[in-house]
């Protein structure tokens, strides 16, 4: 990755599932999604990106604004081809499979309070921008549309496959998604399941920026020299979208249990579909920094 002046946080030398690198040039901190074995929402890489938000929490209301060195925030994924397939098929599949409504609702709110956070700029003034390199499919794109801005690179794919296994997306995708492009379509997009182009969802209103495929990091760092201009109208502009439509937290966890009863009534013909689609997610290689 071409970051121009970077060094790894102290503070997540630990992690498994995610590396992080700060540009102090530009002041982005980079935090580049590598789950194992595959690029999906697992609960450890969850509870790692819970960990690193608290981190940013705590700034809020200790770092004055003017002396904060972080002024935005990347979501980004290492592996190649996608930025995240979403829901933990393997879980989802042992919950449904022996009923265990427990540890759908424990996942359901990591996965919540992650994204909720992220849509919340972790209650610092910073600017969150999702790079989309690849796949944003179910709970990943749920996660992209969390950022104020999404960058994305032509060959990438959105879409809610949800639909397929006789559910529907249950982490946020209404709340985001409605904001950008309205109740109507974010229902036809969900129930269709089907899978959009970059410039599609650039002409949906979905996508902010697409750029060639390999350029996406250039594309942002084009973004951060404009915006860095007039920063002050662009986040009054993110500020004022997250007042008029606001996502609340507790809101996210009401449509997350009725996603659970809707988990545990599929039947074995979507388990089937699901253990198909996990064998294919394990192939994905790895994307070298």
């Amino acid at each position: 990755m071409g970051v121009a002046t970077s060094y790894s946080l102290p503070q997540t030398r630990t992690f498994r599932h995610i590396t992080t690198q700060f540009d102090t040039r530009y002041g982005v901190l980079w935090c580049i999604m590598d789950p194992k074995p595959r690029s999906s929402f697992s609960l450890e890489l969850l509870e790692e990106l819970r960990a690193l938000e608290i981190g940013l929490e705590e700034l809020a209301g200790v770092t004055r604004p003017e002396d904060l060195p972080l002024r935005y925030f990347v979501l980004a994924s290492r592996t190649p081809g996608v930025f995240n397939y979403g829901g933990d098929l393997e879980l989802f599949i042992r919950c449904a499979t022996s009923g265990d409504a427990t540890m759908l609702r424990r996942y359901a709110r990591a996965c919540i309070d992650v994204l909720h956070s992220y849509s919340e700029n972790f209650h610092i003034p910073i600017t969150t921008i999702s790079l989309v390199q690849g796949d944003a499919l179910g709970g990943g794109f749920e996660a992209a549309l969390g950022g104020d801005v999404i960058v994305a690179e032509k060959s990438a794919r959105f879409g809610f496959p949800e639909v397929l296994f006789n559910l529907f997306p249950g982490m946020g995708a209404y709340n985001f998604l409605t904001r950008r492009i309205g109740l109507a379509r974010t229902e036809g997009m969900i129930l269709t399941g089907k899978t959009y182009g970059a410039d599609e969802m650039r002409a949906e209103g979905v996508v902010d920026i697409v750029a060639e495929d390999g350029k996406g990091e250039n594309a942002l760092y084009s973004y951060l020299e404009k915006h860095s201009r007039k920063q002050n109208a662009f986040d009054a502009v993110y500020q004022v979208r997250r007042k008029i439509h606001p996502v609340r937290h507790e809101e996210m966890l009401k449509i997350s249990e009725l996603w659970v009863e809707t988990a545990l009534r599929i039947g074995p013909r979507e388990i089937r579909l699901m253990e198909r689609l996990l064998k294919a997610q394990e192939k994905a290689p790895a994307r070298s920094l």
